[in-house]
C-alpha cells in the first residue's frame, strides 16, 4: 500500500516543536553553544557568560583588546551565527 502524503521526520519535528512553542527556546540553546564552534577555541578561551535574550545574544569577553576587535564585526558575526544555527535567532550581539 502506497501512501500519498509521506512527510519527513524531520518536518515533522519541527511542526510539533513550533506548535508547542519551544523551537525558539531550542534555537537559543544552539546559538550559545554555536558560539564557541563558530569563533574557535582562541575566543572560546576569553569568553565568559553567553546568553540570548529578545533576540540580542549576549557575550562577555575577558579581553578588552578582543571586544574591541570583535565590536568592529558584529553584523558579520550576527549572519554567521544564525547561518550557523539555521534560523533567524539574534539580531544583534552585545559585548559585556
Amino acid at each position: 500500500m502506497r501512501r500519498n502524503k509521506t512527510e519527513s521526520i524531520g518536518d515533522l519535528v519541527r511542526q510539533y516543536l513550533r506548535q508547542e512553542g519551544l523551537e525558539t527556546p531550542l534555537n537559543e540553546v544552539r546559538m550559545v553553544e554555536a558560539w564557541a564552534e563558530v569563533m574557535g577555541q582562541a575566543v572560546a578561551r576569553y569568553t565568559g557568560d553567553v546568553f540570548v535574550k529578545n533576540q540580542v545574544l549576549y557575550v562577555r569577553l575577558k579581553s578588552p583588546a578582543l571586544k574591541a576587535n570583535l565590536m568592529m564585526g558584529r553584523e558579520g558575526l550576527v549572519r554567521r551565527l544564525n547561518d550557523y544555527v539555521g534560523a533567524q535567532v539574534i539580531v544583534k550581539i552585545v559585548f559585556c
